[in-house]
Formats: C-alpha cells, sequence, structure tokens
C-alpha cells in the first residue's frame, strides 16, 4: 500500500484541507492521487445519496476518478462523534470494508492519501478509535497541527501517542486556523524543537492570510519510497 494516513490534534483544525493540497502537491509531481475519507458524520442528500462535504473535497482534489463509495464508505448524517453516529443508525464499522474500498482505490492510484476523523483517540466504536484504524492501514502518519492556543500540548500528546504506536511517521504540518494567533511562529519553533523525530512538512494557511502555503514535496516522495 503506498500512501499517507492524515490525522490531527483536534476536530476542525483543517485535516481535509491539508489532505487535498498534499493530493494536489503529489499531482504535480506526475503522480495518481486520490484521497479516502473512510468515516464521516455530518452528511446531507445529493442526489438521493448521502454525501459528506469532506470526502467531496477530496474527490475534487483529487486526479483519478473514482466512486463516492469507495472513498467514503462509511457516511453518517449527524454531525456528531462517528460511534454514536453509527450506534444511532445500527452500523457496525468494519476495518475489513475499509480496507476493501482501500484496495479499490489503491488499485486505480499511484498514492491514497487517506484522513481520519477527528483527533487520534475519536472513538469509532466502543472497543476502537482512530487509532486502530491507522494501525490498520499501516500507513506512514501525518499529523495536522491547528496553529491555536493549547496546540502545544495536543501536539505533544497526539504526537507521543503515534510513537507508541510504533507506526511509522512522516512528519507533521502546521496550519494556521486563526487570523489573529500572535504566537503562531513561537509555537512553531517550539513544536520543531520537541518533535525533532517528526520532519517539519510544511506551513498552511487556512481560511486565512497569514501565509502562503509551503509543502515538502521531497519529503513526501522520500517518505513514500522507504
Amino acid at each position: 500500500m503506498s500512501g499517507y494516513f492524515i490525522t490531527g490534534t483536534d476536530t476542525e483544525i483543517g485535516k481535509t484541507y491539508v489532505s487535498s493540497l498534499i493530493i494536489k502537491s503529489l499531482a504535480e509531481e506526475n503522480l495518481k492521487v486520490v484521497g479516502m475519507k473512510p468515516i464521516a458524520s455530518g452528511a446531507n442528500y445529493i442526489n438521493e445519496t448521502l454525501q459528506n462535504e469532506d470526502a467531496l473535497s477530496l474527490i475534487d482534489a483529487s486526479n483519478v476518478s473514482v466512486e463516492y463509495k469507495n472513498v467514503n464508505p462509511y457516511v453518517f448524517e449527524p454531525a456528531v462523534s462517528p460511534h454514536i453516529a453509527a450506534e444511532q443508525a445500527g452500523v457496525e464499522i468494519s476495518f475489513t470494508e475499509i480496507k476493501n474500498n482501500f484496495e479499490q482505490l489503491n488499485k486505480a492510484a499511484d498514492v491514497v492519501i487517506v484522513e481520519g476523523v477527528g483527533g487520534w483517540y475519536a472513538p469509532l466504536s466502543c472497543h476502537t478509535t482512530v487509532a486502530d484504524l491507522a494501525a490498520a492501514f499501516n500507513l506512514p502518519v501525518i499529523l495536522v497541527v491547528g496553529l491555536r492556543l493549547g496546540c502545544l500540548n495536543h501536539a505533544l500528546l497526539t504526537a507521543q501517542a503515534i510513537r507508541q504506536s510504533g507506526l511509522s511517521i512522516a512528519g507533521w504540518i502546521a496550519n494556521h486556523v486563526e487570523e489573529d494567533f500572535s504566537s503562531a511562529d513561537k509555537n512553531i519553533e517550539t513544536l520543531k524543537h520537541y518533535l525533532n523525530d517528526f520532519p517539519f512538512i510544511g506551513l498552511v494557511s487556512h481560511h486565512t492570510t497569514a501565509a502562503k502555503h509551503t509543502i515538502n514535496n521531497k519529503i513526501l516522495i522520500e517518505k513514500l519510497n522507504t
């Protein structure tokens, strides 16, 4: 399997935005790249089919034509924690089913960018979390850090949990999610110090004008080949 698993320090910190940028960056390297959102809660009916906005964004960024059901096999209408949404729908999330859909994407593309849901330990059932989903994929992990007050603690805790999982660490990306976060540069320098075993892949701006998008394609390509 070739790709990355994208996780974040929290929900609403720009995982989809960053995943889409990574897809586009790798596509610029003449690779066929597709995104996957295995599990999503918060969706609307489009042409009588329940679809999630994040999954649609990944499809739009991809340069490979794929079916929605392969990109987002588990989609729930209420915008609540996935384990609650699944329970309400009477659905048990199967990692086997998710990986079967991944294989369909993997056949069509060189690289699959898999975006998690919520944070690293967001529950998916009464006995599984996003960390377990990442382990099932066994892809290198990229951590998205939303630059805002509290991000240092959230980032260091998440990084420690990823280390303990034994999964390969691809690196981390800083994302400006608040226009007026004046300590962003200092926070980035602090994270570079503490996350010295996580390569710094880049800095992006989600809905702000704080900085230009800078993603290090060289690191992304190197990690794909290791």
